[in-house]
């Protein structure tokens, strides 16, 4: 676990997102899980990789395991790496959904 998961929990928390967390299941699956009943009705899912944006980029690299299990994922799937990355993940997803 990513020392900023329970900054980022909370901030999606604020937003009205329900999370999960999904760390401790291993094999590269990613580390929460979310949703939000949007404005519009619409019901929205994402899985989460957390990565700590505090970290050089050499050091937020996906695990081979991880890298692994986002290639076969065929849902929406986001990395976020700061409370400003769920902001921006948030809004965009108001935007084209809510």
């Amino acid at each position: 676990m990513d020392s900023n998961q329970p900054l980022i929990v909370k901030t999606f928390r604020q937003l009205g997102w329900i999370v999960e967390h999904t760390h401790q299941l291993g094999s590269g699956f990613p580390d929460i899980i979310v949703s939000k009943q949007l404005p519009s009705g619409h019901k929205f899912t994402a899985v989460v990789e957390i990565k700590d944006g505090e970290k050089p980029i050499s050091s937020q690299k996906l695990t081979i395991d991880e890298a692994k299990w986002h290639s076969t994922w065929q849902g929406e799937l986001v990395i976020i790496n700061s409370v400003d990355a769920v902001m921006d993940y948030h809004n965009n997803i108001m935007r084209e959904f809510g």
